[in-house]
């Protein structure tokens, strides 16, 4: 009941700040106080839009909102999202482009569980949609789970996308955006050995902490600063009354926004102040640049407990995956058994999270891989969210990225029939 307060506590902290923020815009729009025109009550009433606002995203689920785009013939081509496998922790979601008959490359995007919603590759996804037949992985936020459906760790998380890319098939090329770096390649690796003609043509790993000792960041650092006991302790509580996941223990989406936010908090400061202004001049609208980046950046999801201090565990404090040691249902996953998969990794120079160092060393631990399957690239200048969303991806790394799957686009065997992955983990269990 404790943790339970403490969740429900939080929720009631947020809720009545973005009342306060409705009350205060309410309160200062009231017509009778045009007549006595005060900047107080302008930037009271800016203040209370902005917050309102702010604080109600964090409980939004954001639309994909994908806008149709020209295709080759120059019609309008209008994107359907539809789930092609539905499971409790996450989907498998296809982008279907109406009226498209032409192939495309398959492309699996691989969306991280680290505190946002696959949603927040949706510039990513519209990047990619005129060029590409895709997919991704669409979690769930764990406050929404019942307890009933069970534990969800990393090694669940990666049998999910071994099930996923065999769905999809051997023409698939797999794109894995930041933490599911090391988990997409373990998955890959699981394949080689259980089922190689299911593996994905080509593996491209975006920012993510293959060896995350390989250069060290504030991350890396809490990571190694606190034991799990106290990480537990700390971060993990219960979902309160008011969700279906009430009882389920998660690292709560609202505390991976505050570290979030803290992290860089002089310029969140200035961008809600700068907005604050901004409103008060008529000078902010419904899709400006600060609502389209907050209006992300704020929906949060809880994650499961236990993927949460598995992923610190065996992926930040361990290096299961660093030192080839990562296993499933207690079986070694080699990573050394890929042998025909093309891997290509992408950094950027600037990038706080994952720094540059990190991602690439998948390279080494690709041992039975020739190495003109092997790519790597650095973006100078680019920070984390650009190298998978911002004008570096668009301009630089979107291109090297479908350049890199042309060129080891030949085909591949037709993937066998069997179990799924969990299945079979089930069986073992």
């Amino acid at each position: 009941m404790r943790y339970m307060a403490t969740y429900d506590l939080m929720e009631t902290v947020r809720n009545t700040n973005q009342w306060m923020g409705a009350s205060a815009l309410a309160i200062a729009s009231y017509p009778a106080f045009s007549m006595f025109p005060n900047p107080a009550l302008e930037w009271m009433a800016a203040w209370g839009e902005v917050t309102e606002r702010s604080f109600s995203r964090m409980v939004t689920k954001p639309d994909w909102n994908i806008p149709p785009f020209v295709g080759s013939n120059g019609q309008d081509r209008i994107v359907v999202e539809e789930i092609v496998v539905k499971r409790d922790f996450g989907d498998l979601l296809h982008f279907r482009v109406q009226g498209r008959t032409e192939p495309k490359r398959k492309v699996l995007l691989v969306a991280p569980m680290s505190g946002h919603y696959a949603t927040l590759l949706r510039s990513t996804v519209i990047s990619l949609l005129p060029d590409c037949d895709l997919y991704i992985t669409d979690w769930h936020n764990a406050r929404d789970i019942p307890v009933s459906a069970g534990k969800f760790d990393i090694e669940d998380y990666t049998l999910y996308l071994v099930d996923f890319m065999r769905e999809l098939g051997a023409d698939t090329h797999v794109i894995a955006v930041c933490q599911p770096a090391p988990l997409a390649l373990a998955a890959t690796a699981y394949l080689a050995e259980e089922d190689p003609a299911a593996q994905p043509r080509t593996l491209t790993l975006i920012g993510g902490p293959i060896d995350p000792s390989a250069a060290p960041t504030d991350v890396t650092d809490f990571g190694h600063s606190v034991t799990m006991g106290q990480l537990e302790e700390m971060m993990i509580q219960r979902v309160g009354f008011k969700y279906a996941g009430v009882g389920r223990m998660v690292y709560p989406g609202l505390l991976q926004l505050n570290s979030f936010i803290s992290m860089n908090a002089e310029t969140h400061m200035k961008a809600f102040q700068d907005q604050i202004s901004n409103v008060m001049r008529g000078e902010a609208h419904e899709h400006d640049k600060h609502n389209k980046f907050y209006d992300e950046y704020l929906a949060v999801m809880d994650m499961p407990a236990e993927f949460y201090l598995s992923t610190v565990d065996r992926i930040f404090k361990e290096g299961e995956i660093a030192k080839n040691q990562f296993t499933v249902a207690g079986r070694h996953v080699d990573i050394g058994k890929i042998t025909t998969v093309a891997v290509k990794t992408v950094e950027g120079s600037k990038d706080d999270i994952s720094a540059p160092g990190q991602c690439v060393a998948a390279l080494d631990l690709l041992t039975g891989l020739p190495d003109d399957k092997k790519a790597s690239h650095l973006e100078d200048g680019a920070g984390h969210y650009g190298i998978f969303a911002g004008k570096s991806w668009r301009k630089n790394i979107r291109p090297l990225v479908l350049d890199f799957i042309d060129a080891h686009g030949e085909t591949a065997p037709t993937p066998a029939k069997g179990k799924s992955a969990s299945a079979k983990k089930s069986k073992a269990a």
